[in-house]
């Protein structure tokens, strides 16, 4: 059995409906049993609810294009904690928090994430020099020099 993904990711349009989702990722695992896992997100998060109705709208749709009898498994899911953020709209709902970003020169900063636009993020870095901590003027990096970006989960 082949999964178009194109015709997957129109459906799952359709699935999310109104919800103010939007799709991180779609995959297909190629197996015998082929994995379909929908990552989505949102400016809130993503309730359990919101996943629950959305994987039985793509299931119901799957099966009526694909066959009841087609044999596959269906993963909806929001990005994990440790998952980088890969899509600008992630970003205004971790303002506050402490972000970890590798720029496409190879530096590395850290800082509060104090704004976040559609071109980029503005964080406070933190120097740390030995025993101190240096917290400098507020910076903006955009995009297209993040290779990557992370939430800093601190379990103070």
């Amino acid at each position: 059995m082949h999964f178009d993904r194109n015709l997957l990711l129109e459906m799952l349009h359709d699935a999310i409906g109104e919800e103010e989702l939007f799709i991180v990722s779609l995959t297909v695992s190629d197996s015998v049993l082929p994995k379909v896992t929908v990552t989505l997100d949102g400016p809130n998060g993503l309730a359990i609810q919101a996943c629950a109705t959305i994987s039985r709208r793509l299931a119901r749709r799957i099966d009526e294009h694909y066959g009841e009898e087609s044999a596959y498994s269906l993963e909806v899911t929001s990005p994990g904690a440790d998952q980088p953020l890969t899509d600008p709209r992630q970003y205004p709902r971790h303002i506050g928090r402490s972000l970890a970003l590798k720029l496409a020169d190879g530096t590395e900063k850290t800082g509060t994430l104090t704004a976040a636009t559609a071109e980029g993020v503005e964080i406070e870095e933190v120097i740390k020099q030995k025993t101190k901590k240096t917290t400098l003027p507020a910076a903006f990096y955009p995009f297209g020099d993040i290779t990557e970006a992370k939430v800093v989960i601190s379990f103070k």
